[in-house]
């Protein structure tokens, strides 16, 4: 009798249009199958859009990431690399400093690639040293002039343990890598640190950059081609054939580098070129490997002040290797 009574009422609420069963206002919050009465329905096929429905759309790792990456930014905000003022996004330079990069886009030496003013714009012209003493290697472009902005980020990088610079300097030097490597089978060979500077430093602030080369224009890179078997003394203040001297017979080949490198054009990653030799040393070694070009690239190159007048450092004391003091910050 009673289950009749309770058909009745429900019919006569249908029939009679009776009031809507009042849905919960929470329901979306709980899971669906928690709700469902059998367990055969959380698994029937025909109910995956109910059970799915108002989550799918949500994309929880995207949202978590937004999250966090707003309270870093509020507690620990982007900053210059170069002089620390807060900016809007990660790598990114603020006006006044990249206003003063002196970005090397002009006419150059063919071999060793240091601005000419006066060569005619495509031209093929030779500096006066190129041509009296021509360098293992042909073109050594960079990214920048070696000034404020552009040492302050080298020196935080190699000794401030800045390591998120490495890829700031990659993608300033990206375009000089396509234009330098072609359509050749070019291949990324970073200048080796000796074991003990690695053991001491704990990484090879130019392999770093190697690899953010790499994973940003696609071209590979290999740093068991070239090895440094010598630790050599500072270069600073050194004249230059002292500094040929310190570095002669620093490098060497890996036992398999002619296979490997055969063919190829090599191309040299460091991160400041000053006087050259630690470059002009390692790419002596690289041409005994039988590869058809050896070229070199940096993030930054000291200019003498004949020829960028602004440029205030001494080239001649300075080299990628030498600097001994550290820098913090």
């Amino acid at each position: 009798m009673r289950g009749q009574h309770r058909q009745a009422v429900a019919l006569g609420a249908v029939a009679g249009g009776g009031k809507k069963r009042r849905r919960l206002r929470h329901a979306a919050l709980v899971p669906i199958p928690a709700i469902l009465h059998k367990g055969i329905m959380a698994t029937n096929p025909g109910n995956a859009d109910i059970r799915t429905a108002g989550w799918t759309g949500l994309d929880w790792p995207g949202s978590l990431r937004r999250a966090g990456r707003t309270i870093l930014d509020y507690a620990l905000p982007p900053r210059c690399p170069a002089c620390g003022v807060i900016v809007g996004d990660d790598r990114q330079f603020c006006l006044s400093c990249w206003s003063s990069l002196d970005f090397l886009d002009g006419p150059a030496c063919t071999r060793c690639s240091i601005p000419l003013p006066t060569a005619l714009p495509g031209s093929e012209p030779s500096c006066g040293a190129c041509l009296a003493d021509p360098p293992p290697f042909e073109g050594a472009p960079a990214a920048v002039a070696y000034g404020p902005a552009a040492r302050t980020v080298a020196l935080r990088l190699k000794y401030g343990r800045r390591t998120g610079h490495a890829r700031l300097m990659a993608q300033l030097m990206a375009r000089r890598l396509t234009i330098l490597a072609g359509a050749g089978d070019a291949l990324l060979v970073a200048v080796p640190l000796h074991r003990w500077r690695l053991w001491s430093r704990g990484f090879n602030q130019a392999a770093l950059v190697a690899d953010e080369l790499a994973k940003l224009t696609g071209v590979p890179c290999d740093h068991h081609l070239l090895l440094r078997r010598k630790a050599t003394a500072s270069l600073r203040g050194k004249a230059r054939r002292e500094r040929e001297r310190i570095v002669a017979g620093a490098f060497a080949l890996a036992a398999d580098a002619k296979v490997r490198a055969a063919g190829r054009h090599l191309i040299l990653i460091d991160d400041v070129h000053a006087s050259g030799a630690t470059l002009r040393a390692a790419a002596r070694a690289l041409k005994r490997s039988g590869a058809s070009r050896v070229s070199a690239l940096s993030w930054a190159r000291v200019v003498p002040d004949a020829l960028m007048p602004g440029n205030i450092f001494d080239f001649a004391s300075l080299d990628s290797d030498m600097i001994d003091n550290r820098m913090s910050g």
